[in-house]
């Protein structure tokens, strides 16, 4: 028996639902996770206008303190990494910003948890339905070929089991299918979420930013921008 034969035998012993199975498997575990992402992006909703706004208005009063603890109050993102760069702000613009820029990542971290298994799924989830259908397809040239052998099928339809493994292939093909196109849909739509969560960020940090500049330039202190242009 050359090798082609045994990969032909192990196919045809096991069949395709053992594919079916797995991607059934994949899915559940799927599903888990996109609820669990959509509970966590649901919880970091909060009124960014509103939030920037209030932000802007403290500290344009001197109110630090005040600052920290409403954004610390915050569920979202965007002040927790806001709180980083309050915490350094005493010690200049530039430490504000790296405290920021360091949180950011640390948040990014937070919100893209996860969503690399969503994306391999959708993007795998086809090919190994479509592995299920190549089992499927040899099973049923297999069943053909015994059935020649045989000449049992003189009216010349295609027997019973030939049918049935040609429509256990397409169902594997089906079942790749619905696994991977809500993997695929939800990563996305989790992606546009992280984006715009990140754009907010910035928005937010440079309402600090933009103070802890003013600041400087009352004091007569070159801000880091400026330093940077010298330089």
């Amino acid at each position: 028996m050359n090798l082609t034969e045994w990969l032909q035998r192990l196919m045809t012993n096991f069949g395709a639902q053992w594919v079916m199975w797995l991607l059934i498997s994949l899915s559940v575990v799927s599903v888990a996770i996109m609820l669990e992402r959509a509970w966590f992006y649901w919880s970091l909703r909060d009124d960014l206008t509103r939030l920037a706004t209030d932000l802007r208005d403290l500290l344009r009063k001197g109110d630090i303190e005040g600052a920290r603890k409403k954004m610390e109050a915050s569920p979202s993102a965007e002040a927790a990494v806001v709180v980083a760069g309050l915490v350094e702000c005493d010690r200049g613009q530039g430490a504000a910003e790296e405290a920021m820029r360091g949180a950011t990542a640390l948040q990014r971290m937070r919100l893209e948890r996860r969503l690399a298994y969503l994306g391999t799924l959708g993007n795998n989830a086809p090919f190994v339905g479509l592995f299920g259908t190549v089992i499927g397809v040899v099973q049923a040239f297999a069943a053909l070929g015994r059935q020649a052998a045989t000449a049992a099928d003189a009216s010349g339809m295609a027997p019973q089991e030939v049918m049935a493994a040609i429509a256990e292939a397409l169902v594997a093909t089906a079942v790749g299918l619905a696994v991977a196109i809500p993997a695929v849909a939800t990563y996305n739509f989790f992606m546009r979420q992280l984006k715009s969560i990140l754009s907010n960020t910035e928005v937010l940090s440079r309402v600090l930013l933009a103070h802890l500049a003013g600041e400087a330039a009352a004091h007569g202190v070159p801000s880091r921008h400026s330093r940077d242009e010298d330089s």
